[in-house]
């Protein structure tokens, strides 16, 4: 049997004007789907912490305050890994979102939380069939 590890995500949601910023991701497990700004949660590194750098090099957002939301627990059997993916509510940021990694990312585009593209990241997939809803993503009518 393989030594696999349980890795730990942290995923962004980053709200304006009732919409989310999502990305579609590219040569990676997942690649094809859309999904939050956000990384591998790295050694010695609180989620906050985490969350600033990875929407920092994704984005060029910079995150000045969060509120924890709900995590997932997912399995990709396709890539072999398994992750608990924690998220967060971005309740501050500054800048306007740029695709800085183009090789991971096929751009940044903002949606509405009831009506996502498709198909999504399977952590993000997991987190809207909780029925969660961002703080800032609710519907405009």
């Amino acid at each position: 049997m393989t030594a696999a590890r349980t890795r730990v995500g942290v995923g962004v949601i980053v709200s304006r004007a009732g919409r989310v910023l999502l990305g579609e991701r590219l040569g990676s497990h997942g690649a094809g789907t859309w999904a939050l700004p956000g990384g591998n949660l790295e050694f010695g590194e609180s989620v906050e912490e985490c969350a600033r750098r990875e929407l920092r090099e994704e984005t060029g957002l910079e995150l000045t305050s969060i509120r924890q939301a709900p995590f997932t627990v997912d399995h990709f059997p396709d890539a072999a890994k398994h992750y608990v993916t924690l998220f967060v509510e971005a309740l501050g940021v500054t800048g306007e979102p740029q695709n800085l990694e183009p090789a991971k990312c096929g751009g940044w585009a903002w949606f509405e939380w009831h009506e996502m593209p498709t198909p999504l990241f399977t952590p993000l997939a997991s987190l809207h069939a909780q029925s969660f809803v961002p703080r800032g993503a609710t519907d405009v009518t």
